[in-house]
């Protein structure tokens, strides 16, 4: 009895150093471990200034649709334009797994609008931030650039990715919507501004650029589409194949395609880029914006 004993006992220790050694879990299914995801979802939308006449396309009647937008999405980082202050409010309220930074365009940080940008917060450490204006004196709050009709601006952080370990300095912004030399000069000086800026680290560009891709501005940016040499990359050009149909992201609360790309996502050219689109998300025919959000979903290279 005493020697069945024992070897029962050497059985079940035996046994139970097999699980350990394993990771066997006693009564479940062996699986193997999942793979970790590092990808990197970006979204930039123009959420429309809350004090427009917009009727029944007002934010008071839609900004829960702005919610859901976001949410289905679910971007890492969530770039926007046109935010003022209330705004920016209900979208921390309402987004409470994001970290947010952003000011008014004006010389007064409470007033104008905000290229606020929102960072899920369990995801990113944030290491700096910063603002600058599309002037020929960027450093000062409020400056207006050019034959710009209103200030226009840069809001900027550097986040460090705690999945990967990866720094990124991120940009957004909104070019002027009547100035066509403030619009070229602004592009000039983001090219000049994001790599002195960004340093060595992975950066991304998010906005509204109030310019077409066959534009000045966009070629001050990117330069041709086969340049190899080229500051920044197109997202959306590098990874669509669809280059030939309507890709309009203003679609003034209709829905419509046919109007020119001006929402860009632009990356370093160190990033794999494996999607990009226009979202255009909708709740029985009632659209978020008169801007559809653009997305990308890049990845670091080892």
């Amino acid at each position: 009895m005493y020697g069945q004993t024992m070897i029962m006992q050497r059985t079940i220790l035996i046994f139970l150093a097999a699980v350990l050694f394993t990771g066997i879990s006693i009564g479940q299914e062996t699986t193997s471990p999942a793979k970790k995801d590092d990808s990197l979802k970006v979204m930039s939308f123009n959420i429309r200034y809350g004090t427009a006449n917009d009727g029944a396309n007002h934010w008071d009647k839609r900004h829960e649709l702005v919610i859901k937008t976001i949410q289905a999405g679910s971007p890492d980082l969530l770039g926007t334009q046109e935010t003022l202050a209330f705004q920016a409010d209900y979208l921390r309220k309402h987004l409470p797994q994001y970290s947010w930074v952003g000011r008014g365009r004006e010389s007064s940080p409470e007033k104008g609008e905000q290229c606020a940008v929102f960072f899920k917060t369990n995801r990113f450490e944030k290491l700096a931030e910063g603002h600058f204006w599309l002037s020929a004196e960027p450093d000062k709050p409020g400056s207006r650039g050019w034959d710009a009709a209103l200030p226009r601006m840069v809001t900027w952080v550097k986040l460090k990715d705690r999945q990967s370990g990866n720094s990124l300095v991120w940009f957004n912004t909104h070019f002027d919507h009547r100035g066509a030399k403030a619009r070229l000069e602004s592009a000039r000086l983001l090219a000049r501004k994001v790599p002195e800026i960004a340093g060595g680290h992975y950066f991304i560009v998010t906005g509204d650029f109030n310019s077409s891709v066959a534009s000045k501005p966009y070629l001050a940016m990117f330069g041709k589409s086969d340049d190899a040499k080229s500051v920044m990359v197109d997202t959306f050009r590098r990874i669509s194949k669809n280059q030939d149909k309507p890709q309009g992201t203003f679609n003034g609360f209709k829905g419509t395609s046919s109007g020119a790309r001006i929402d860009w996502i632009a990356a370093s050219p160190r990033f794999e880029i494996t999607a990009a689109g226009i979202d255009k998300f909708e709740i029985n025919g009632q659209y978020p914006s008169d801007h559809f959000p653009v997305t990308a979903t890049l990845r670091f290279n080892k």
